[in-house]
């Protein structure tokens, strides 16, 4: 392909279903530099999109040890240009994230793109040998979240989801509260983020044209073609007003916070999902739900969800003040309740009772941090604790969830063969529609 630029998409599509994007790629590379135990080597990396969020990430990455950028990709040469400015050495830049993974000048790509494009590119990753920092939602749709996680475990990759919370010391410290079944039986949790952005949203900048550097078509890629607003480009915050770039809120705050839960009690996928909500108050330039609840039933116990962008008041304990964000996480137990945010928690005895918590043993180590943790099982072969085969049951829960939401019903769902029996109408809804000609690589499923 490097020597191809005018490779057609659908041709590039062609090879990568017939043949796997590792036979277009330079062989040998992890098994030469990722692999090798030696802690001199360096991991070459590759940002896949590179705009605010990305650019975080871009930071934090330059300053691990043992990893060098290698190599850039955007379709927005303005903010191309900003970030090879940001690394000691000037990376090779790309405009298509194909011609980067059949450069042979990476090891592991740092995917943070908007939400629409994760499940391709993790998939074209995976099968040109890449590991894959992929930040979240994982995907937008069911079907694309079996598929990520059936091509991560067909090559072998080491992956990461960036919720990065994961790694901090208070939600190791839950898990092993609830763990130790000083709580009692978990009934149900329940789970919640807020967030007042006002009747007016985030606004009515209206439509304009691409700023010049920008490929629109190619930003758009298997999405709907959307005329082009800068609050769809500005930040993930105003880009989850957008349903066709992200699918709202819910899966833009559902993987940190309901990843505590699946975390703390070992959840597997629901068996059915039930969902309520709507755009009742803003009128904005977006489309997305400002009010969405959901409700996830397992075996033996019950999960819920509740976002809105149009009251501040959380379920923490104390009761916050009704500033901009709220988040809350509660575990109800036969014995108590544990409340609790990214930071802290507060236990709560059911009266008359008095629980042991000085018996609750700091079972889960801490973590050397969300980004080094990655680029260590790199080397190790080891996968990290927020990796894709952990993570997708998360992303199939919220998937499911919009289903339901888009369907006014609820939607059963088989664990053991990850399918949705007997509902063509659902299963019409596993798999965004994509845009011509992107493909979804259907043989994953």
């Amino acid at each position: 392909m490097k020597d191809s630029p005018q490779l057609t998409r659908r041709h590039f599509l062609g090879q990568s279903a017939s043949l796997g994007l590792a036979g277009m790629a330079a062989p040998g590379i992890l098994s030469s530099q990722a692999q090798s135990s030696s802690p001199n080597d360096r991991i070459r990396l590759g940002f896949i999109g590179i705009g605010d969020r990305a650019s975080q990430l871009l930071d934090a990455f330059l300053k691990e040890p043992g990893a060098e950028v290698t190599a850039l990709c955007d379709v927005w040469k303005e903010r191309l240009d900003a970030a090879v400015a940001k690394c000691p050495k000037s990376p090779k830049t790309f405009n298509d994230y194909r011609d980067l993974l059949a450069s042979g000048l990476v090891d592991a790509v740092v995917i943070g793109t908007p939400p629409h494009w994760h499940a391709l590119m993790a998939i074209h990753s995976c099968e040109a040998g890449m590991d894959v920092y992929m930040e979240k939602p994982m995907t937008m749709g069911v079907g694309e979240s079996l598929a990520v996680k059936r091509a991560v475990d067909k090559h072998k990759r080491i992956t990461q989801i960036g919720t990065q919370i994961h790694a901090e010391s208070n939600y190791r410290k839950v898990v092993d509260i609830v763990r130790s079944g000083v709580l009692g039986k978990i009934s149900v949790v329940r789970t919640t983020n807020v967030g007042n952005q006002g009747p007016d949203g985030i606004g009515h900048t209206p439509n304009s044209d691409p700023p010049e550097g920008l490929d629109w078509d190619m930003w758009c890629g298997p999405a709907p073609m959307h005329p082009f607003n800068p609050l769809i480009v500005k930040r993930a915050y105003e880009n989850s007003s957008f349903m066709e770039y992200s699918n709202g809120w819910t899966p833009g705050m559902a993987p940190h916070i309901i990843d505590l839960p699946y975390w703390a009690l070992e959840l597997g996928h629901p068996t059915c999902v039930s969902s309520s909500g709507g755009r009742y108050i803003v009128d904005d330039v977006g489309n997305a739900y400002d009010t969405h609840e959901a409700l996830f039933q397992y075996p033996d116990m019950t999960l819920t969800w509740g976002t809105s962008i149009v009251n501040a008041f959380g379920l923490s304990s104390p009761p916050p003040t009704c500033k901009k964000r709220n988040l809350a996480i509660s575990f109800q137990g036969v014995n108590g309740t544990l409340v609790t945010d990214y930071n802290e928690h507060d236990i709560h005895p059911e009266r008359g009772l008095e629980l042991d918590l000085e018996s609750v043993e700091d079972a889960t180590p801490e973590s050397p941090g969300h980004y080094r943790e990655w680029l260590d099982c790199i080397r190790s072969r080891e996968q990290p604790s927020c990796h894709i085969g952990y993570h997708y049951k998360i992303d199939v829960a919220i998937n499911l969830s919009l289903i339901a939401l888009k369907l006014g019903r609820s939607v059963r769902f088989d664990p053991e063969t990850e399918t949705i029996p007997d509902d063509p109408e659902a299963n019409r809804l596993l798999v965004p529609e994509y845009r011509d000609p992107w493909e979804f690589p259907r043989g994953y499923l």
